[in-house]
């Protein structure tokens, strides 16, 4: 008998005082089978917005190289950055098309365009707008962390080490999860990404 085995992740995103960041862990596993130990799965789509995932990394490398082509056309069309919620209706619209043969993939979709903003997609494209959230296999051990210490206007350097300290908790009960962390930084001033190690 076969099993599907559907690949563990956790991702996580904050809204902090000018801006959003987000953090992944680098591993792709599928059951036992360790796949990958250096996976990127956080994704600037513009230089505003920025996405991070869970689930089938190749369905949201399609996902976020469409949605950033569509993000360039609509750029052109309104003559002004896309804010985060218009490239959150994109990919919702997408994946909501898809239903059927859906893209196996959970997303965080946030960015600085005016107000920072995060929004998360389910794989059908159900958007729902938060402070902070965190999606896959090791969400309720990063949520653990989220939930007592995310506070509303947080500095940038407060949000980037919750976010890590997220990751890292998940990391050390999910076996699904590890390897490093990968953070993207969005603010109105662009993007900032760097990894370290979990």
């Amino acid at each position: 008998m076969s099993y599907m085995y559907m690949p563990g992740a956790t991702a996580v995103g904050v809204q902090f005082d000018g801006g959003v960041v987000f953090a992944s862990e680098k591993r792709i596993a599928y059951g036992n089978l360790l796949v990958s130990k250096s996976t990127k799965k956080v994704f600037q789509i513009t230089s505003k917005v920025g996405a991070v995932c869970a689930g089938l990394v190749a369905d949201m490398q399609i996902l976020s190289l469409q949605i950033s082509a569509l993000s360039k056309i609509r750029t052109m069309e309104i003559e002004r950055d896309v804010p985060p919620n218009t490239v959150a209706k994109m990919m919702s619209n997408m994946m909501y098309e898809r239903r059927y043969f859906p893209l196996l993939t959970q997303v965080i979709v946030g960015g600085v365009v005016g107000e920072p903003a995060i929004y998360t997609l389910d794989p059908l494209g159900s958007i729902l707008p938060d402070k902070y959230a965190a999606v896959g296999t090791g969400a309720e051990m990063a949520l653990g962390v989220l939930d007592p210490q995310f506070k509303d206007g947080m500095s940038e350097q407060d949000a980037v080490e919750l976010v890590k300290k997220a990751i890292r908790a998940a990391s050390l009960r999910d076996t699904a999860s590890g390897d490093g962390i990968d953070v993207l930084v969005m603010t109105k001033d662009g993007a900032k990404e760097f990894t370290e190690p979990s």
